[in-house]
């Protein structure tokens, strides 16, 4: 069985995950006509794209997960459950 290497691969823009890059430059057009200024848009595209390459880098599947978190459940563990202490003030 043949797997050829460009199938596991994430799609990247700039070496950017794609959803991530379209996402700082959404951010970015945002911020701008937000607050009309040219250089406050640069920075937020600038540190967006680098906080996307950085997680990118460290797994490129992370938003996809963080997607999909929402549709679960958080699960009870009732063995580390805390009684909440209710102080009454005279």
């Amino acid at each position: 069985m043949i797997v050829y290497r460009s199938i596991n691969k994430p799609l990247t823009i700039l070496g950017v995950e794609r959803r991530l890059f379209f996402l700082s430059l959404v951010m970015a057009g945002a911020t701008f006509n937000f607050f009309s200024s040219l250089s406050a848009a640069a920075i937020m595209g600038a540190s967006l794209y680098l906080a996307a390459r950085w997680v990118t880098g460290v797994d490129p599947e992370m938003l996809r997960i963080l997607v999909n978190a929402s549709k679960f459940k958080v699960r009870y563990d009732p063995g580390r459950y805390e009684p909440v202490r209710v102080v009454r003030i005279p």
